[in-house]
């Protein structure tokens, strides 16, 4: 199940990176553009390491606050969220270290 989970992750990261770099070469090339809210989409699904990664290597989209502060926001929020699931589990025998 852990080695899914995994995969998931680097597939989610790996597409919301190639997002951003891929947008900052339509930009460069006056092309239509990806959406704001489908970036953060791949944040919500579990990208936001290297979808904010990519963007301050590129340095795209970085002086705008809404991703400069709400990715790392929403990974912390993830983060939290899946130490309470894990520690609820834990705590009823469900999960073991």
């Amino acid at each position: 199940m852990m080695k899914y989970v995994l995969i998931y992750l680097a597939a989610v990261n790996l597409l919301g990176a190639g997002a951003v770099v891929l947008d900052k070469w339509l930009a460069r090339h006056g092309r239509r553009r990806i959406r704001e809210r489908t970036l953060f989409l791949y944040c919500w699904l579990g990208g936001c390491p290297l979808t904010w990664l990519a963007m301050k290597c590129c340095r795209h989209k970085t002086l705008h606050k809404r991703f400069m502060l709400g990715i790392p926001a929403i990974f912390i929020l993830q983060i939290a969220i899946t130490a309470g699931i894990l520690y609820l589990l834990y705590s009823k025998g469900l999960w073991t270290v």
